[in-house]
């Protein structure tokens, strides 16, 4: 696979954000943030408990959580992304796996709530067959449950009056 070769700022950003990320969630980084808590905690009747010595505090962690928010979406939006792509390959990949889930986060949220709907039928449908994992499609599902009920009326093992 070839990869896009960023430049510029962009790169910088990524490779910037990526050692970011790696050095707040460590458990450094957790020490680090209660000394300082700790150390302003401290510090309070040096200070009067002065509103300068609160508004320190206040404007620091507003500031770190602000830088945080983003940081943590980018990481995010970046995990999230590759597990989809994880999961599109093994769909893709999948003989008998139904296609119409390869990229269902890009649907709208009518078209997931369709495709939900959709799920809970083959489940229902499912619960009366006896290995859950006969069917991979709705349609399929359909049409072997429409199949096994009209053998099962021939039979005389289901009653005609439903």
């Amino acid at each position: 696979m070839r990869r896009n070769k960023k430049s510029g700022v962009g790169l910088v950003l990524e490779r910037f954000s990526l050692k970011a990320t790696k050095a707040t969630g460590t458990s450094g980084a957790f020490v680090i943030a209660l000394v300082v808590l700790i150390v302003w905690g401290i510090s309070g009747p040096l200070f009067n408990f002065s509103d300068t010595w609160q508004l320190v505090i206040n404007t620091g962690t507003t500031i770190v959580t602000f830088l945080m928010v983003f940081l943590i979406q980018r990481t995010q939006n970046k995990d999230a992304l590759a597990i989809h792509l994880k999961l599109n390959e093994i769909v893709a990949a999948m003989e008998g796996a139904s296609n119409r889930l390869i990229d269902v986060e890009d649907l709208t949220e009518e078209e997931i709530a369709l495709l939900h709907t959709h799920y809970q039928k083959l489940v229902a449908m499912a619960k009366h067959d006896a290995k859950i994992t006969e069917t991979h499609s709705i349609e399929e599902a359909e049409t072997r449950h429409q199949t096994k009920s009209g053998e099962r009326r021939r039979s005389g093992k289901e009653s005609v009056t439903r």
